[in-house]
């Protein structure tokens, strides 16, 4: 070995003794799962429809890291049973099992609760023969919980565990839409392909060109429009990195790249963000002249997988109209707690009270008369005027800054997502240049994280 290869493998020792759960660990989570089994078992023999009780995910595969404290139990019923029926048993089974649980709703309800110490969802789904036969997307898991145990073996699980800590430590692990990152089951799937977590970092590093495309099974029936593509392996009608977006593609190979030229456990520990100040604030905002503007108003009361769509739409809606009246936005964020920012940080704090209007060329003349005609003798207009070959005037501008266009109804015509309008709807402020120092009490972190930006 060279002395790279001696760094990278202890840095890769050193991490699986801090997160590879010891025999303890392991021995309490299968307790539980045998208790929770059994309990679901007596609550199953008392419907009227038969069904079994499956455990799945990390835990079931020993894929988990230490001190994860999730275990997934799901309890399948034939394909015969009526939909209303499944969700009524699911409950019946979930309540039963965790009397003191509640119930959430995914595509359809299930009961979560807390077992000794361990959180515990009960999910109801359809026992299939294939997974192209599905009725909800939950009836995909127990096929890929099958796949991957016959693919994974203690050692394997042991370069997963690495693998899911790097991504976690780069910020690129989770399916969420919020993070929209790397799944569980898109990074074990990725260590199977490669056998090991080092030729999984390495081919991120020097091989992937997106759009990457993996398929295990040789499926290739389906195309798909993404960076990364992993058909699944039990479904080729669906790629399991579609949720990933391209910036956690980049991440990935910009820190494999980062950890194969210096070896490190910070990548996979990294040390939290320091809040910002709102002191802070105002010193970032003086040293880069810029204008930063913020839209803030209080979180709708929505799950984080509907919210952070919403709010980059919002974003993405606010800056583009923005820019079209020529503030131009250098850079933008959005961030949620109890209330939600839309944060836009503009080259252009003001702009002239007039501004240029463009008619058709003078030839063109049904358009050009018209335009001349609304335009001629308007006190409020300066024109029209030849300028080349077309009429133009010089009207008075709708919005001279952005806290004008922000503080309107005109905002209420971009594109916003449901919820964040009603929420604006409702009431929200608008803060601009140094007074966004006032979000430092909330989003310390994510200020900081603005002003000090990381791949």
């Amino acid at each position: 070995m060279t002395g790279e290869d001696d760094d990278f493998e202890a840095v890769a020792e050193a991490v699986g003794q801090r997160i590879d759960p010891d025999e303890g660990e392991r021995e309490r989570m299968r307790a539980a799962v045998t208790a929770l089994t059994e309990r679901a078992r007596d609550a199953i023999d008392d419907l009227p429809a038969e069904g079994d009780v499956i455990q799945v995910g990390s835990t079931a595969r020993g894929t988990w890291i230490s001190g994860d404290r999730d275990i997934d139990l799901f309890v399948r019923f034939p394909a015969d049973v009526d939909r209303e029926d499944l969700e009524s048993y699911g409950l019946e089974v979930g309540h039963a099992v965790l009397p003191e649980g509640r119930e959430e709703y995914a595509e359809h309800p299930y009961v979560t609760g807390e077992y000794d110490g361990f959180d515990v969802d009960l999910v109801p789904c359809y026992r299939l023969d294939a997974a192209t036969e599905i009725q909800s997307a939950v009836d995909r898991t127990p096929f890929h919980n099958e796949y991957l145990n016959a693919r994974i073996d203690a050692d394997l699980a042991g370069e997963v565990r690495l693998f899911k800590q790097f991504l976690k430590g780069i910020g690129a692990y989770g399916s969420d839409l919020r993070t929209r990152g790397f799944s569980g089951y898109l990074t074990e799937l990725l260590v199977v392909e490669y056998g090991s977590f080092r030729a999984a970092v390495e081919a991120a590093a020097d091989e992937w060109h997106p759009p990457v495309r993996f398929d295990p099974e040789d499926h290739a029936t389906a195309t798909f429009d993404d960076p990364l593509v992993v058909v699944d392996p039990t479904d080729p009608e669906r790629n399991v990195a579609a949720v990933c977006a391209a910036e956690n593609v980049a991440r990935l190979q910009h820190y494999a790249r980062d950890l194969l030229a210096d070896p490190r456990e910070e990548l996979f520990f990294p040390d939290p963000t320091d809040p910002l100040s709102a002191e802070g604030v105002r010193e970032q905002v003086e040293s880069r002249a810029t204008t930063p503007v913020a839209v803030r108003f209080d979180a709708p009361d929505v799950v984080e997988d509907q919210l952070y769509p919403q709010l980059r739409k919002s974003l993405s809606g606010v800056c583009d109209e923005l820019d079209r009246r020529g503030f131009d936005a250098l850079r933008a964020a959005t961030f949620a707690d109890e209330s939600a920012v839309l944060l836009a940080e503009l080259e252009v704090a003001e702009r002239p009270a007039v501004e240029r209007h463009e008619g058709p060329p003078v030839h063109v003349r049904q358009h050009a008369e018209g335009f001349f005609e609304k335009y001629d003798n308007d006190p409020e207009t300066y024109g029209p005027f030849i300028d080349g070959d077309r009429y133009v005037v010089e009207r008075e501008r709708e919005f001279s800054t952005a806290a004008d266009f922000l503080e309107s109804d005109a905002l209420f015509d971009v594109a916003l997502g449901v919820h964040v309008e009603s929420a604006l709807a409702d009431d929200y402020d608008v803060l601009v240049g140094e007074a966004v120092a006032e979000l430092a009490d909330e989003f310390g972190a994510e200020v900081a994280d603005y002003f000090d930006p990381t791949p």
